[in-house]
């Protein structure tokens, strides 16, 4: 299995997009334990999410500018 890079406060593209009006794919990570909390950069609702989970769902971290 691949090993997956991320940190807290890096911005992640998701495989689906988050069920909100604006339908981001796009992330923002805001805490890293054995649970993930991340924040719909289209609507700002915080999702608590498990490790394996989001491994899962996870597609890549988009470059900082």
């Amino acid at each position: 299995m691949k090993e997956l890079n991320y940190n807290l406060g890096d911005i992640v593209e998701m495989k689906k997009p988050h069920p909100c009006v604006s339908k981001s794919k796009l992330f923002e990570i805001v805490r890293v334990d054995a649970d993930l909390k991340i924040k719909c950069l289209g609507c700002g609702n915080v999702i608590l999410i498990s490790r394996d989970n989001f491994n899962k769902r996870f597609k890549r971290v988009v470059p900082k500018k």
